[in-house]
């Protein structure tokens, strides 16, 4: 059998070739030619690729235990490749992480360049003399030296590969970071098929009030964004709301952009067992993810304390959960004598949180005090999926409302006390009355989520 062939495939000539960033002996680790003209992918031998649409996926991480970012990311290169298109992902998470019927190349750092030694001597000023150099090295380039070797180290790769000739090339990254965005700017020769996704404002100064503020080398920031939505031939949003909100800046991504959603994705917690604190018979209220400064939780804590009082018998079966990094610090004094709130206090994994969410009888989306909201978290998909009602606390306007609808019962702003306390009961009654039957029950979501509305999507691109 030639090296690095499938079994089922040894009949044909392989041509194995190396990718920058990977190893012999792996056999997702190349990409393989052979006589048939099979794209090798171990979900699909029985398919002749040539009749799919390629897409090159440029990420920043596939670690789903990273971020909620690299969680939504990893759903879309999910999805896209259960809709039928050939997908190859190269990331930058530098480690070998595995998606399964998926190649995925993992990319390695450039660590002999001057850009690298710039860095490394950056930081050790930073650390060992105590010298900051970060904010006047960034008011004159804009971004740190770490910043770009890592988009010449991504740049290096992608001009390494052979035999892919992709139909799109999708940027995908997380928080404040838009490393493979700054990598297509240096391929001209991709932008005709380049999808910049745009998952949250940028700079931080577009953001909306009140986590705006002024980052060093902001000019040159808002440049670098301006640049994608020009040069990129499209650009997608996780939200409506966010592309007119970024719009607002840079008027070509009005022109340029579509709306891909967060995606509703199959995930196994088989084995994964429940927490001494979670009972899944219970009336749960589950809020998971870091509270973030603005995202105050005190009024869901008051809320909640006053709900117990009105309905003693309720604290025998009633829990609010927090899960997440942050959270201890905000709750403060709220939480301190009551104990049917529990707070985490280390991390959860992904798969149990997730596991939690598909089981309380509400999830929680907590967003801050502010005139609009208009990202679409990224726990949103789980909260569908699990099919249980929604508690929203968030602006009048925001897309979470505008998806589940400005008539929706369960909604407050984060300080109403009044509202909060209101829902929470109007909750519990409708639990208690029938909790097998206690629902969100909205399946145009779930389809809005999901691969089929994901396919018509690209689909549209591609016809462009």
């Amino acid at each position: 059998m030639a090296v690095g062939c499938h079994p089922e495939q040894e009949h044909g000539k392989c041509h194995p070739e190396l990718v920058e960033g990977l190893s012999k002996g792996d056999s997702l680790s190349f990409i393989y030619t052979i006589e048939t003209n099979f794209y090798l992918y171990p979900n699909r031998k029985s398919l002749n690729l040539q009749t799919l649409k390629k897409i090159l996926i440029v990420v920043e991480s596939i670690d789903v235990e990273d971020s909620s970012g690299s969680k939504a990311n990893v759903a879309l290169i999910q999805n896209l490749n259960k809709a039928g298109f050939e997908v190859l992902v190269y990331h930058y998470t530098r480690k070998e992480v595995k998606l399964p019927g998926i190649v995925c190349v993992s990319i390695k750092e450039n660590r002999r360049s001057p850009l690298f030694f710039l860095s490394r001597l950056e930081r050790n000023s930073r650390d060992h003399l105590k010298l900051d150099m970060h904010k006047p090295l960034q008011n004159i380039f804009g971004f740190s030296f770490t910043l770009f070797n890592d988009r010449n180290s991504i740049v290096a790769a992608l001009r390494k590969i052979e035999g892919f000739n992709p139909d799109l090339v999708l940027t995908l990254s997380k928080g404040g970071s838009f490393r493979p965005h700054h990598a297509l700017l240096k391929m001209p020769e991709l932008h005709k098929k380049w999808i910049a996704y745009m998952h949250d404002p940028y700079p931080m100064h577009h953001y909306p009030k009140p986590f705006t503020y002024t980052e060093p080398g902001s000019v040159k920031k808002e440049n670098f964004i301006r640049e994608i939505s020009k040069k990129a031939t499209f650009s997608a949003f996780p939200s409506k709301l966010l592309q007119e909100w970024m719009g607002n800046f840079y008027p070509d991504f009005l022109r340029s952009g579509f709306v891909i959603p967060h995606q509703i994705i199959e995930i196994s917690t088989e084995g994964i067992e429940f927490p001494i604190y979670f009972d899944p018979k219970s009336f749960n209220l589950l809020h998971a993810g870091n509270l973030l400064g603005a995202r105050n939780p005190k009024g869901l804590a008051k809320a909640f304390s006053n709900f117990l009082i009105k309905f003693p018998e309720a604290k025998h079966h009633s829990k609010l959960i927090f899960l997440g990094g942050n959270n201890k610090r905000l709750l403060n004094m709220e939480t301190k004598n009551i104990e049917n709130i529990y707070v985490s206090e280390e991390y959860v994994s992904f798969e149990q949180v997730f596991k939690m969410q598909q089981h309380a009888a509400v999830n929680i989306i907590l967003e801050a005090k502010a005139e609009i909201s208009p990202f679409l978290p990224g726990k949103f998909p789980h909260c569908v999926q699990a099919d249980k009602p929604i508690l929203l606390l968030g602006p009048p306007k925001g897309e979470a409302r505008r998806l589940l609808g400005e008539n929706y019962k369960f909604w407050a702003e984060i300080d109403d006390l009044d509202g909060i306390t209101k829902s929470i009961e109007n909750l519990y009654l409708q639990w208690c009355k029938s909790p097998q039957d206690f629902r969100l029950n909205r399946p145009e979501l779930s389809k809005y989520l999901t691969v089929s509305n994901l396919k018509t999507i690209i689909e549209k691109i591609l016809s462009n």
